[in-house]
């Protein structure tokens, strides 16, 4: 990574309290927050073949390692962590988290002022970068970039950019239909490295925002998919072969079912890297992954659930909270470089309010034994989730998160078939009549054995549950469909806000007929349940956006926990647990541990091979 950024996350906080008095009554400033990017992947795994030595990859200067499917190599489009693993080796924004870590560092700026009045940033962006395409950066490019992530048809993540105060929230215009004014968004070149915006509230955590990929800068006009420009490439092409940026790598290939590469970029601004490649293998299937790691075509990886033993584990926790030490010997005799970390995370089961009957949704709440699958299914893997929000987000802290789960109502770590059976039966669901639900999972060998728990659990209740795998991005493509009944998913914070993460349970947010251009919540359908419920988090999210200003965090903190206790009533999501992230590396693999934002933010420039 690079390590020649000056401008450091203890300095913009200096900046910003000095410069905006009334930023520092949000008191955003503290916590840190975890990885982003929505959507999940997980990793989990059944038996694998026996290994042979350990791992060296089949090139002897090629970082091999290990992904899930993808969606998009469009910044303003990809939203999934597969996806974010490999744009951010290409694309790169004003600032970033080095090698995953909580403190962001500038990138592509060099300094930066904020007004009097905490509502206008300029920055100063770093001179001589260039883009893969050759082409200088200039500030022009962050205007188009950032337009195309508010106005683009394309763009997934507009609400992280305008309109939303949970987000960035630059001033726009908006016509008498409600929607943006093409080049209205409140973004200047003032000239060729100074860039400037203007946005509706102060707001503490720009930089941590501004760090979310889809920020990232691409060359001006290089896609003609916003007002005013042709486009070199149209926007199919340029997220899926054809990604220009300015990272330390370029892109070579993407074979959705198969692999991605990317070749390092000679002309980098920072640190050239020092491997000639990255290449991912797509591995959905555990068992694929868990033998590819074995037979040492990865450098780095995951380990299976089925196959993870945790007392091979000998490790010690650094200043960070990480666990950092080695792991093995494994099947193939082999000891790895082990790195452990708690992320800000939650993986959960929901449920499309519109498939699926209230009922049905808590009678699986009533059976779910939280503990349990904590120590059985994922072997002590996480934290067991009662809310959305983790604990280091969750209004009031840990403690506070603590106090509010005692009135978890579908009785906490235990299997409650008898408040099942009634509830189901009030709803003339029983063995003889019972509900047929589906619940998808992606490929994960521990979420298929949840089911396979939960099923047994529901025998004879009134729910006959049938159990299916798919793709990570089928899966993605079918909840915006509105297709799934019952799904397992994940949520990931790219900076430490409740709102990052919230604002996917506004149930018209959820609203899948519209979804992906107009609605971007989680596959819910939670509008059309219509229950008190429904309009109480409706209302909540109102309120949250209604009070933007610093000094209503209170107010928007009461209404975070309103929204909790609505999803609790409605059940339409089921966290389950809080991931930590755990990563093994072979020994010859030089790279630094990543932090608490997620592994999936490393970019490997530093990384060396010694084969």
């Amino acid at each position: 990574m690079p390590r020649d950024s000056t401008l450091k996350r203890r300095r913009f906080l200096k900046a910003t309290g000095g410069a905006a008095g009334a930023a520092a009554l949000a008191g955003c400033f503290g916590g840190d927050g975890d990885d982003g990017s929505d959507g999940s992947d997980g990793e989990d795994g059944s038996d694998g073949s026996d290994g042979s030595d350990g791992g060296s990859g089949s090139d002897d200067n090629v970082l091999n390692l290990q992904n899930s499917t993808m969606t998009s190599l469009d910044p303003i489009q990809s939203t999934d962590t597969a996806s974010g693993r490999v744009v951010l080796q290409m694309y790169e924004g004003l600032a970033h988290y080095p090698d995953g870590v909580t403190d962001v560092e500038a990138i592509l700026a060099e300094d930066f002022e904020i007004s009097e009045d905490g509502l206008t940033y300029t920055f100063q962006l770093k001179e001589g970068v260039t883009f893969h395409n050759g082409e200088e950066m200039t500030a022009d490019d962050f205007v188009y970039s950032w337009r195309r992530l508010a106005e683009s048809p394309n763009s997934e993540r507009g609400n992280f950019i305008t309109n939303d105060s949970s987000a960035l929230n630059i001033e726009s215009e908006v016509d008498d239909e409600g929607e943006l004014v093409p080049d209205s968004l409140a973004v200047e070149a003032v000239d060729d490295t100074t860039l400037e915006f203007t946005v509706g509230t102060p707001l503490p955590n720009a930089l941590e925002i501004l760090a979310y990929d889809s920020f990232a800068v691409i060359p001006e006009g290089y896609v003609g998919d916003i007002e005013g420009y042709d486009g070199e490439v149209d926007q199919g092409e340029f997220s899926t072969e054809a990604p220009v940026g300015t990272g330390p790598f370029e892109f070579d290939t993407w074979n959705p079912d198969a692999e991605a590469r990317v070749t390092r970029f000679d002309d980098y601004h920072g640190s050239v890297a020092n491997v000639d490649a990255v290449h991912w293998q797509i591995l959905e299937d555990d068992e694929a992954r868990y033998t590819a790691a074995m037979e040492g075509s990865l450098d780095i990886f995951t380990l299976p659930t089925a196959q993870y033993d945790p007392s091979l584990v000998d490790a010690e926790t650094d200043d960070r909270g990480r666990e950092i030490g080695t792991y093995g010997p494994m099947e193939n005799g082999e000891t790895a470089d082990y790195v452990g970390v708690p992320q800000l995370s939650t993986y959960y089961l929901a449920f499309n309010a519109a498939n699926t009957p209230r009922p049905v949704r808590q009678a699986i709440a009533y059976v779910t034994n939280h503990d349990e699958l904590i120590t059985q299914i994922f072997k002590e893997r996480g934290e067991a989730a009662f809310t959305f929000l983790p604990p280091g987000v969750f209004p009031g802290g840990p403690d506070a998160r603590d106090e509010f789960i005692q009135d978890y109502p579908y009785a906490a770590n235990e299997t409650d078939r008898d408040s099942a059976r009634e509830v189901l039966e009030d709803a003339g669901y029983t063995e003889d009549d019972p509900y047929e639900l589906t619940l998808t999972t992606y490929e994960s060998d521990a979420f298929q054995e949840f089911g396979r728990l939960t099923r047994d659990k529901l025998s004879g209740l009134g729910i006959e549950l049938e159990l299916e795998e798919s793709p990570f991005s089928t899966l993605i493509e079918r909840g915006q469909n509105g297709e799934l009944q019952f799904y397992s998913l994940g949520w990931t914070w790219s900076w430490p806000d409740p709102g990052y993460g919230m604002f996917g349970f506004e149930p018209e947010n959820t609203d899948t007929s519209r979804m992906p251009e107009e609605t971007n919540g989680y596959y819910l359908d939670w509008d059309e349940a219509d229950s008190d419920a429904s309009q109480k988090a409706q209302e909540a999210w109102e309120t949250v956006v209604d009070n933007p200003e610093p000094d209503a965090e209170d107010v928007r903190n009461e209404a975070y926990v309103e929204m909790e206790e609505a999803i609790w009533e409605d059940m339409v999501c089921m966290p389950l647990y809080h991931q930590v992230m755990e990563q093994f590396y072979y020994d010859h693999v030089d790279a630094a541990p990543f932090g608490a934002m997620g592994e999936y933010q490393q970019v490997f420039n530093e990384v060396s091979l010694n084969n």
